[in-house]
C-alpha cells in the first residue's frame, strides 16, 4: 500500500574535494625538471530538482541519509583528479526547503527548478599550480576542503487551484472522484482520507486541479483530528469549496453550524507572510448528498440563509452526478479570475547581485574572553578555507598559509583588535585550528607599541646641530679639567700618598693607626 509523506528531514553529506599532488618531473639528464603535481577533483554537489512525476516524499522518509561522491586526488604528470558525481534528488513540485533552524531556503514551486542544497568541497591545488617565479619547486600541495554536511527539512505543500474542505464523511473524496480521474479511498466511516488527494478537472476548455484534504472537526486548530496537519496543502489554492453533508445523522449538527465550525478553524490557521488569509479567498458552497430525500429538503431549506451570507450555493450529489456540471464550470470561472489577477500583479523583484569591493577583507576578528586571557577569533570564508587546505605537517605549507593571511590583512586586523605576540588566535567557528600568534616583523615593527596617534620614528630621534655638539664637548672638557685640578690640590695638601699603588687620604691613615693601636692593647692584656 502506498504511503503519503509530506514532511521529512534529510541528513546530507556532500562529497569532499580531493587533495593536490606533490610531484617533481624526472627525465634523462634532467633529475629535477620542475613540479608536475596535478589538482584534486571537486566533490559532488547534492541538488534538489522539482519533478512533476513525484507526488510524495516517501523515498526520503525511508532513506533520509544521502551523500554524493568525493573528488579524486591529483596525480603526477599534471593529471587532475576526477570530479565527484553530482547527486540529484527529485522532489514534488511545491516542496519548501528549510534549514535546521527553520529558515526557508527556497520554494520549489515551478517544475524543473534546481537548488544546490549541499555544495561539494573544492579540490586542492597541486604543486604545479602553486609554482611561481620565486617558488619554482613547491614541496607542498593544498588539501581538498570538506563538503557541506547538515540537515534540511522538506515540507510538501500541494499546488492546486481549488481545495475541498469540510467535515469528515462529508463526501469530499467521492466528489473529487466524480469530478476527475482521481481514485481516492472511499468508505462509510470518518477519517477515511488520511492524506491529500489531487485531481485534474476540465470544464469549458479550462483545466484546473482540485485537492481533497482530511476532514476538519471542531478543535482542529488545537491539534484534534487530521485536518490541521494537512492544511498546509490549502495554502496555495486559489479558491475554497465547502462540502457540507446534508444527510448527516449526528445530533446537534446542521449545515449552518458545520459551516461556522469550518470557518472558525480556517481563520485560526496562520498562512505564510505575503499570502491571503484563507477566509479572504473566493469560496463556494456545495450542499452534498441531495440524492437522499431528507437531504434535498434540508438543502432547499438552508440555501436562502447561505445565499444571504453572500455565498454561491450548489446542490449536488456525488452518487448521481446531479449539479456537478454547474459546479465544475463555476469553479473554472473562479480559477480563471485568479489566474488573471495573478498575471496582473507586478513581477517579482529582480535579484541584484552586487560584487564585493576590491578592498573588502571578507573576514572579521572577534575578541572572546578566556580563562588565560583574550582569544582572538578570525571568522571569514577565505581564512577558514585556507586553513582547511593546509597540511600542518609540512612547514612550507604552514609558511604559505602565513603569507596568505598576512596578504589578506589578518595581522593588521589582529593588531587593531589588541593582540600581541603570544596571543591565542582561532580561525573559524567551534573547535577550529588554534595558534599562538607570532606577528611577522616589517619595516614598521617599531610602531607596534607606539601609542595611538604617535610615531616613534619622529619622537626624540632628532640629530644635534654642530653648535650643540661643540657646546656639549667643551662642557665635558671643562668638567674633566676641574676634576683634575681638585685632585692635584688635594695631593699637594697631603691628603693623598702612594702606598703599594694605592692612594690614601690623611683621615684614612689616622683611622687605620688608631685601629692598630687598639688591637695591640687588647693583645697585651
Amino acid at each position: 500500500m502506498a504511503t503519503f509523506v509530506d514532511h521529512v528531514t534529510l541528513h546530507l553529506r556532500a562529497g569532499h574535494g580531493g587533495n593536490g599532488c606533490v610531484s617533481v618531473r624526472r627525465e634523462k639528464f634532467k633529475p629535477l625538471a620542475g613540479p608536475d603535481g596535478g589538482n584534486g577533483g571537486h566533490g559532488g554537489d547534492i541538488v534538489l530538482v522539482a519533478d512533476p512525476q513525484v507526488t510524495t516524499l516517501l523515498n526520503y522518509h525511508r532513506g533520509p541519509h544521502r551523500s554524493s561522491d568525493n573528488g579524486g586526488p591529483g596525480m603526477g604528470d599534471h593529471r587532475a583528479g576526477a570530479n565527484g558525481e553530482e547527486l540529484e534528488l527529485p522532489v514534488p513540485v511545491g516542496t519548501v526547503v528549510k534549514d535546521a533552524e527553520g529558515n526557508e531556503l527556497i520554494d520549489m514551486s515551478e517544475p524543473g527548478m534546481r537548488y544546490v542544497v549541499a555544495a561539494g568541497g573544492l579540490g586542492g591545488l597541486g604543486n604545479a599550480s602553486l609554482a611561481t617565479t620565486k617558488r619554482k619547486a613547491p614541496g607542498f600541495a593544498l588539501l581538498g576542503t570538506p563538503g557541506i554536511e547538515g540537515d534540511v527539512y522538506l515540507e510538501l505543500k500541494t499546488v492546486a487551484d481549488v481545495a475541498l474542505v469540510g467535515y469528515p464523511s462529508a463526501g469530499k473524496s467521492s466528489l473529487i472522484a466524480a469530478l476527475s480521474a482521481a481514485r481516492p479511498k472511499i468508505a462509510d466511516y470518518p477519517f477515511t482520507t488520511l492524506h491529500p488527494n489531487l485531481g485534474v478537472v476540465e470544464a469549458g476548455g479550462n483545466r484546473y486541479t482540485i485537492a481533497d484534504v482530511p476532514g476538519l472537526i471542531e478543535g482542529a486548530s488545537e491539534g484534534k483530528g487530521l485536518g490541521l496537519e494537512f492544511l498546509r496543502h490549502v495554502e496555495r489554492c486559489t479558491a475554497l469549496l465547502h462540502v457540507i453533508d446534508c444527510a448527516t445523522l449526528d445530533p446537534g449538527r446542521d449545515p449552518l453550524s458545520d459551516l461556522d465550525v469550518i470557518l472558525g478553524e480556517l481563520s485560526a490557521y496562520p498562512v505564510p507572510e505575503g499570502q491571503k488569509p484563507l477566509l479572504e479567498r473566493p469560496q463556494l458552497i456545495a450542499l452534498n448528498k441531495i440524492d437522499v430525500p431528507e437531504a434535498r429538503e434540508l438543502a432547499e431549506f438552508v440555501r436562502p440563509d447561505l445565499e444571504a451570507r453572500g455565498y454561491r450555493v450548489f446542490e449536488i450529489s456525488s452518487a448521481t452526478h446531479e449539479g456537478l456540471r454547474q459546479l465544475s464550470y463555476a469553479l473554472a470561472e473562479l480559477v480563471e479570475q485568479g489566474r488573471v489577477e495573478a498575471a496582473a500583479k507586478p513581477a517579482k523583484e529582480r535579484i541584484i547581485i552586487r560584487p564585493k569591493a576590491v578592498d573588502e577583507g571578507g573576514f572579521v576578528v572577534r575578541v572572546e574572553g578566556g580563562s588565560f586571557g583574550n582569544v582572538y577569533r578570525v571568522i571569514g570564508a577565505k581564512p577558514e578555507r585556507w586553513v582547511a587546505q593546509t597540511d600542518f605537517a609540512n612547514d612550507e605549507a604552514v609558511g604559505f598559509l602565513a603569507d596568505r593571511l598576512a596578504k589578506l590583512g589578518v595581522e593588521n586586523a589582529l593588531f587593531k583588535a589588541g593582540a600581541i605576540a603570544g596571543s591565542t588566535v582561532v580561525i573559524g567557528l567551534g573547535s577550529s585550528i588554534v595558534f599562538d600568534w607570532e606577528p611577522t616583523l616589517t619595516s614598521t615593527a617599531e610602531l607596534i607599541t607606539a601609542p595611538r596617534g604617535t610615531d616613534a620614528r619622529l619622537d626624540g630621534g632628532g640629530r644635534a646641530t654642530r653648535n650643540e655638539r661643540r657646546e656639549d664637548y667643551f662642557a665635558r672638557m671643562d668638567a674633566k679639567a676641574a676634576a683634575r685640578a681638585e685632585l692635584l690640590s688635594e695631593r699637594e695638601a697631603g691628603l693623598w700618598q702612594e702606598d703599594g699603588g694605592v692612594d690614601m687620604t690623611r683621615a684614612e691613615r689616622d683611622s687605620q693607626s688608631e685601629a692598630s693601636q687598639t688591637e695591640s692593647g687588647e693583645k697585651s692584656e
